[in-house]
């Protein structure tokens, strides 16, 4: 019933509009060994994504043949775009790939309703953007006369945002706070949240909750039959059989430790 966090890499969504494939070792056969495991498991959800090899949690005095592994990577029909490095690692990072700029403005997601696949592959959502629901940050607190008063320096709150209408195959939604799903999501509709994921109908789609790296986050849906979830990174696809106990009925996901949990949700 679960899928274990790999202790050699995290997929997850960035900054950047592809799938983050964040390194943390630069033993290129451990690594293969460990993707190609990954990969096996469902080798058609990620064909044709675009992928970028971010490196920044390798050690400075690391090594790694980016071009090796993005030759690899081609190999197994991911398509990667960028490399992304910090200023110690830029020396020996630089490759056939472009260094990205994780500073750059993000582009803004589509409207919920109107989103629709420019094409068949599947980009990580942009978890920088704006969306709606999004609430401006909170306002800084005045000073009073004669007195400094300490800057708040909480993270700005986010806004529910609520979806009413099916999402059809193609669709993606994506919002930084929770999400309520009032309808089907369907076979091929993606939904992800930096927060929790609630969907008050059949969820037959991607669902991917606290795809800010928030380890809490769960994910509802009161008809579970998902082709993926995702809780901070660690998925679990349609290929693991769910049991009937679960299988398009009411059911929750949270992440225990470094795995994934799906348990019956009581409604009664």
């Amino acid at each position: 019933m679960s899928t274990r966090k790999s202790s050699l890499f995290d997929l997850r969504a960035g900054a950047v509009d592809a799938l983050h494939l964040a390194l943390k070792t630069a033993d290129m056969a451990a690594l293969q060994a460990a993707l190609q495991q990954r990969f096996d498991a469902a080798p058609e959800f990620f064909a044709g994504d675009a992928v970028v090899l971010d490196l920044r949690r390798l050690d400075d005095d690391a090594r790694l043949d980016v071009n090796a592994l993005a030759t690899w990577l081609t190999g197994l029909r991911l398509r990667p775009i960028g490399v992304v490095a910090n200023d110690a690692q830029a020396d020996w990072a630089v490759a056939a790939l472009p260094r990205l700029d994780t500073h750059a403005a993000p582009r803004k997601p589509p409207a919920a309703d109107t989103t629709e696949a420019a094409d068949s592959s599947r980009a990580a959502p942009q978890p920088g953007s704006a969306a709606p629901g999004t609430a401006p940050p909170s306002a800084q607190p005045a000073a009073t006369a004669g007195a400094a008063q300490p800057q708040a320096h909480a993270e700005p709150a986010h806004a529910t945002l609520l979806i009413d209408k099916p999402l059809r195959s193609g669709q993606r939604v994506y919002t930084p706070g929770d999400l309520i799903v009032l309808d089907v999501v369907s076979h091929g509709a993606e939904i992800i949240a930096g927060g929790n994921i609630h969907v008050y109908a059949p969820l037959r789609g991607r669902a991917l909750a606290g795809a800010h790296g928030a380890e809490g986050a769960r994910i509802f849906s009161t008809c579970f039959e998902p082709e993926l979830v995702a809780i901070a990174g660690v998925y679990r696809t349609a290929d693991q059989t769910l049991p009937d106990s679960i299988k398009g009925k009411p059911a929750h996901v949270l992440l225990d430790g470094n795995a994934l949990r799906i348990e019956a949700l009581k409604l009664k």
